[in-house]
């Protein structure tokens, strides 16, 4: 947003992150990942509210807190989607954002070191790679998915998203190539753009129904900037309808339990949250070619520290999860349901607790759940966390269909030639019915880190923005970023936000 908006030199363009610059070396080398992941560095580490499907634990909420975002902390899959999300939020009431409408700016912000075609583009900030240095275990999950006899595909953003494939990345020379690394790094000083940093917003301030500007907090200071045109919020599923909350602009009974003034009644805010629901096992396994916490890792470091720096390769340009799948749960479906991730690696709880050795590892996400959740406030300060509730596995068709997409994840797992490993996995022993199953999910399932919906683009009376993205009721403001999503997308949610940014910009310079 910030770049496409300052780009002509005609508007004056203000920044304004809560975190610091994207200065950290474990961002930029992509096997920093697991050491942010579970760590309050470069991350707002937020949790849920204890979740009843959840047997009662609290889910973790990984969110990029630096320059970038949560580009900068994930694990960098290049994932659009299916062509039925789209023409989905199209089907709803969102003119415009049809999958051929939204087509050209995924396009449009892609350098795709394949090259463009129908589907891709080349040129734009966002460079789009294969994984440089892939584990050999990963061939050899797909090489098991089609032992199982089940499809492959060439470009998970192509023709066919359904089947196994190799994930497209965003890295440029082995480096992560964040959102800040695209579209910010490149204009650094570029005269009509301000950033600034470690900077808390605290409200949007209001001029009746009309926003002017905002107010933050930095160091234990309250500044306020005011803006000629207008207010752009992009503080993601959880910030944006805090922020809008705290300035009045929300459900009337959730401001007037915190003593906030009502400046704006609108019940959609914070309402609509929906994410990924994720289960992984674990398999172990010594190996001097896994990753994990080992002796043959500690010994690989110094050569795989020199391989980085002089070549850009080697496995510390992994995103770990480096090869995945989109699959049926049902064979009469119309779309894939489920998301496999392939990690050469053990991994547990974000990485919060730490299984010592080596081994492998697959995810299998519920792509489109039923499950519904809410955003709200425990208090009016802005430097309290939000309150989150996803309602993790809320709705009773969500566990039937992770457990059919458990089933069909293990059965890859143990299929040659992935099946030379325990014939058990760590975690899912005794698994001999769907009862069992389930109690296994439920124990130990969380997020795959795509919260959306909570500032939900539509028609309806609790649509918060408009097809223009304009907060309802309120002018000179919007929100661009992945709340807007009226439903949660089959696939990962970095590249359609940035798409969605792509689009605003064009939008917002087109009524200028």
């Amino acid at each position: 947003m910030a770049n496409r908006l300052s780009a002509g030199g005609k508007y004056s363009v203000c920044l304004l992150e809560a975190g610091a610059r994207d200065w950290s070396p474990l961002i930029h080398i992509p096997a920093g990942v697991p050491l942010i992941l579970p760590t309050r560095h470069v991350n707002w580490a937020l949790e849920t509210v204890p979740q009843k499907g959840l047997n009662g634990r609290r889910g973790f909420q990984p969110r990029g807190k630096t320059l970038g975002g949560s580009s900068a902390i994930n694990a960098m899959l290049y994932v659009r989607g299916h062509k039925w999300d789209y023409d989905h939020w199209a089907a709803l009431g969102n003119q415009g954002w049809s999958y051929d409408d939204i087509l050209p700016y995924f396009k449009k912000s892609e350098n795709n070191e394949g090259g463009s075609d129908q589907y891709h583009g080349t040129g734009g900030p966002l460079n789009v790679t294969r994984p440089r240095s892939p584990n050999p275990f990963t061939a050899a999950f797909l090489q098991a998915m089609e032992n199982r006899q089940l499809p492959l595909t060439e470009d998970f953003n192509g023709p066919q998203q359904e089947g196994g494939s190799l994930f497209p990345v965003t890295q440029k020379n082995g480096l992560r190539h964040s959102a800040a690394a695209a579209y910010l790094t490149p204009i650094k000083g570029r005269e009509n753009l301000t950033i600034i940093t470690t900077a808390h917003i605290a409200r949007v301030l209001l001029s009746g129904n009309k926003a002017s500007g905002v107010e933050y907090i930095k160091g234990n200071k309250k500044h306020t900037i005011k803006a000629r045109k207008e207010v752009i919020l992009s503080g993601g599923a959880f910030g944006s309808p805090q922020i809008l909350m705290l300035s009045g602009i929300g459900p009337d009974e959730e401001l007037n339990q915190h003593g906030i003034e009502v400046r704006h009644h609108l019940p959609g805010v914070g309402q609509n949250l929906q994410d990924h629901i994720d289960y992984i096992s674990n398999y172990r396994r010594p190996s001097w070619t896994l990753y994990g916490y080992s002796w043959s890792m500690l010994l690989r470091l110094p050569w795989a520290g020199l391989r980085f720096l002089f070549k850009r390769a080697g496995f510390l340009t992994t995103t770990y999860a480096e090869a995945g799948a989109f699959l049926k749960t049902d064979a009469s479906a119309e779309i894939p349901d489920i998301q496999l991730h392939f990690v050469p690696a053990l991994v547990d709880d974000h990485n919060r607790k730490i299984l010592l050795g080596t081994g492998v590892s697959c995810h299998v996400c519920l792509l489109r759940p039923k499950s519904v959740g809410s955003l709200g406030l425990i208090s009016a300060n802005p430097l309290d966390p939000p309150r989150i509730d996803p309602a993790f596995l809320s709705h009773a068709d969500d566990i039937t269909r992770l457990i059919k997409g458990f089933k069909i994840m293990r059965s890859i797992m143990e299929a040659p030639p992935l099946n030379g490993l325990p014939e058990e996995d760590i975690f899912g022993q005794n698994m001999g019915d769907d009862r069992a199953i389930e109690q296994e999910i439920r124990s130990r399932a969380d997020t795959v880190y795509h919260p959306v919906g909570t500032c939900k683009m539509g028609v309806d009376d609790m649509a918060v923005v408009d097809a223009q993205l304009k907060v309802r009721g309120i002018s000179n403001l919007r929100v661009v970023d992945a709340s807007i999503m009226p439903t949660l997308i089959g696939g990962n949610t970095n590249a359609p936000t940035i798409m969605i940014a792509e689009k605003a910009a064009d939008m917002i310079l087109s009524e200028r």
